[in-house]
């Protein structure tokens, strides 16, 4: 016993020496970093430090050729690296070697309610980078999806802050074990394509904290993210991206952030406040077409020869360029003058291994009347599959985020691999035209015609799958501008409409980053909710719709069942999308399903909503303690069964509420999840752990985050509007 007791305090003091060796380690590194930081900012001239905070071309900025400072070069590619573009103009660049892995949206990836996965994600994407020679990758968006006219949702993670920070950390620091700068977007309050380079956002500052800032702030102080992307729109008169509040106050001081702020393409304004309001890099004013200098050209950026020649004159002193340069020379120690980082990977097996499990775990089974899906492979039957976005290509179009993979298997050619004994036919039932940037291209052909002939083929089938949605076509999901109605576009819903008449059995697979009004859902057996799956989206699809693979998705968002029922339309316009100069977020803090809870207005399908081919129960739900102390834990135990005949996973969701609040709150809000797999029959006790400080609410009249005591009540389910048990616990 005692050689035992003595070898586990053995055990335990080697393990606490290594973990002081590593923390003095690291702290070594970091100091010989700014040490050597500090001797090449000797070294520079005024103009060589000024010239490494503004682009040289699209998407690099300039080294210091004489001391071996290399250029930075990035990418955008939140979920896939973007093809090369040229040097000066948004033409691709012609490459013939760089084709990369689609990964699926990151909708998608936080469908998936699992945060390993995301770190497979991120590490993956990380390595197709810096196998790209990027040493910034532009991405992850973690805007909060607050419209679902928003034409960028689909590049972020959903309504909620918790649910979006705890998928972005992991995502980052798989991205940066690559030595490439991931760069969370857009901060802050780019909730809105629309006006998006006029709008100026004015919030609650309880909105503010609660909502829109706790991923980046997660992004910032848990993941160590090395760069920042700045947003186009104002927040409360100052451009997002030289806003002294945002930049300043709260990013480099209150969260001590030692990166580097990046403008978005053309959103710098002003060299005085880009120099003194946190601006490290500015990218792309005036040379990118969106931009009106009328000398277009790198030298007269706002951070080029204008901050330059305030630096001479003593306008502004030496000390903001010099940290500035800092942080840029921070950035490169981190990645292209990093020694060790490895060489990285691309299009490889693992990577669309990982591409696979995050489509097959983030599809969102939305209906499933008569057990319509799985849908199995026998002879005799006869599929017919309808809609363009059976077939059409999603990698394409969308903006910034539009990629060139290697490989994209559609829908339909997915399904036909997969149905080797059924019969499959197929045709587009209506045309959009192809995706461009910032215009509608009609398509060529007759709509009747398609209509028609989709009516035909789906009469002579025993299953319809109706493959549509939206595209990253302009205004649909797509950059630069939102949707401009809430239904399906091109005739949709009357095309199911038509195809229930002549046949009843019809399922629905809606590919789109939002929610979509549904008028015709009492009418179709099973609805998905596929999202845009990148490289192996037909392979994916398939294998869900056939059973190979049982859905686990839960939604990220809510899905009103009218626009009006969204927190941000129900105040009207002044609300979204605001009067093309001010916005105001009239909804404060109830966003999505806080708001669906709190006013009691039933949603179609609730956030975290998401069925199976199997049924779970979950049982012995507790906390452990019913009293804890401001510093505690609250752990919650749940027992989890799979009580149907197949292997499945389900997402145990816990929320917590404060009833009689001295503020006002939500109703409820996620705390924590896990998601647990089970086999057939299986059951498994998962606990879900929660810190007390995480209960707290932004109090404006302290200008800080404080915990208020008295009960709560906790909530755990499958869905924030299906809660299985309801209990109350008390902080003293």
């Amino acid at each position: 016993m005692k050689r035992e007791f003595y070898s586990g305090i053995r055990y335990l003091c080697t393990s606490v020496f290594f973990v002081v060796c590593t923390i003095i380690g690291n702290a070594q590194k970091s100091n010989d970093m700014e040490s050597k930081i500090d001797s090449i900012l000797s070294q520079m001239t005024l103009k060589e430090k000024v010239d490494l905070c503004h682009a040289q071309s699209k998407f690099s900025t300039k080294g210091v050729e004489r001391l071996g400072i290399p250029e930075v070069w990035m990418a955008d590619g939140p979920h896939g690296v973007r093809a090369e573009i040229s040097w000066d103009s948004w033409n691709y660049a012609g490459w013939t070697n760089d084709s990369i892995t689609a990964f699926p949206v990151l909708t998608c990836l936080a469908s998936t309610f699992r945060p390993e996965l995301a770190g497979q994600y991120g590490f993956s994407l990380g390595e197709e980078a810096r196998y790209r020679k990027k040493d910034v990758l532009l991405g992850p968006g973690v805007n909060i999806y607050r419209t679902p006219l928003n034409g960028r949702n689909f590049e972020y993670m959903g309504e909620d802050p918790y649910l979006a920070s705890v998928m972005a950390v992991p995502y980052i620091k798989g991205v940066q074990k690559n030595g490439v700068a991931a760069c969370v977007k857009h901060y802050a309050l780019n909730n809105q394509e629309k006006w998006r380079s006029l709008i100026n956002v004015e919030l609650s500052d309880r909105a503010l904290h609660e909502i829109y800032l706790p991923a980046f702030k997660a992004s910032v102080q848990e993941a160590g993210v090395w760069s920042i992307m700045g947003a186009y729109n104002k927040v409360r008169g100052q451009y997002a991206t030289h806003n002294e509040f945002l930049n300043n106050d709260i990013l480099k001081t209150k969260w001590n952030f030692d990166g580097v702020v990046i403008s978005d393409w053309s959103a710098a304004h002003s060299t005085t406040e880009s120099a003194l309001y946190g601006l490290d890099m500015e990218m792309g004013t005036g040379t990118d077409g969106l931009g009106s200098n009328v000398k277009n050209h790198y030298d007269y950026y706002y951070l080029a020869n204008p901050f330059l020649e305030k630096l001479k004159n003593n306008e502004i002193p030496e000390s903001i360029v010099d940290d500035k340069a800092r942080r840029i020379l921070r950035l490169m120690f981190r990645t292209n003058m990093n020694p060790n980082r490895p060489l990285g990977r691309v299009n490889n097996q693992e990577h669309s291994d990982v591409a696979y499990k995050v489509a097959t775990e983030g599809m969102v089974l939305l209906k499933n009347q008569d057990e319509f899906f799985p849908i199995q492979d026998s002879k005799g039957l006869t599929i017919a599959v309808i809609g363009e976005n059976a077939t059409r290509a999603m990698s394409a179009g969308g903006g910034s985020s539009e990629l060139k993979p290697k490989f994209e298997i559609s829908p339909l050619e997915g399904l036909k691999k997969r149905y080797k004994n059924a019969t499959i036919l197929h045709t587009m039932g209506y045309e959009t035209g192809p995706s461009e940037y910032n215009r509608i291209v009609p398509g060529k052909l007759n709509a009747d015609s398609l209509r028609t002939k989709a009516i035909e083929i789906s009469k002579q089938a025993d299953v319809v799958l109706f493959i549509g949605g939206l595209n990253k076509s302009n205004s649909q999901d797509c950059e630069g501008n939102d949707r401009k109605a809430f239904g399906l576009p091109f005739n949709q819903d009357n095309i199911i409409n038509e195809i229930h008449e002549v046949n009843q059995n019809l399922g629905v697979i809606i590919v789109s980053g939002n929610a979509v009004d549904m008028p015709w859902l009492s009418k179709v057996k099973g609805l998905i909710e596929s999202w845009y799956l990148g490289s192996v989206t037909g392979i994916a699809m398939a294998d869900v719709i056939s059973g190979k693979v049982n859905p686990s998705g839960k939604l990220p968002f809510s899905f009103p069942k009218r626009l009006e029922d969204n927190s941000a339309h129900y105040f009207g316009e002044s609300s979204y999308p605001g009067d093309g100069v001010n916005q105001y977020y009239k909804d404060d803090i109830l966003v999505g399903y806080r708001w669906h809870d709190t006013k009691k207005i039933k949603p179609l399908f609730a956030f975290g909503y998401g069925k199976s081919y199997t049924t779970f129960e979950l049982s012995n739900i507790a906390a452990n303690k019913k009293k804890y102390d401001k510093d505690g834990t609250i752990e919650v135990t749940c027992d989890v069964s799979n009580t149907g005949e197949v292997d499945g996973a389900e997402v145990v969701q816990v929320y917590v509420g404060k009833p009689n609040s001295k503020v006002d709150r939500a109703k409820k809000e996620l705390k924590g999840f896990a998601k647990v797999a089970l086999k057939q029959g299986e059951k498994k006790t998962v606990t879900i752990a929660i810190d007390i400080s995480k209960l707290k609410y932004y109090d404006t009249g302290i200008s800080d985050w404080n915990l208020e005591l008295g009960n709560y009540d906790i909530y755990v389910g499958n869905a924030s509007d299906n809660i299985i048990k309801k209990s109350t616990i008390k902080i003293e």
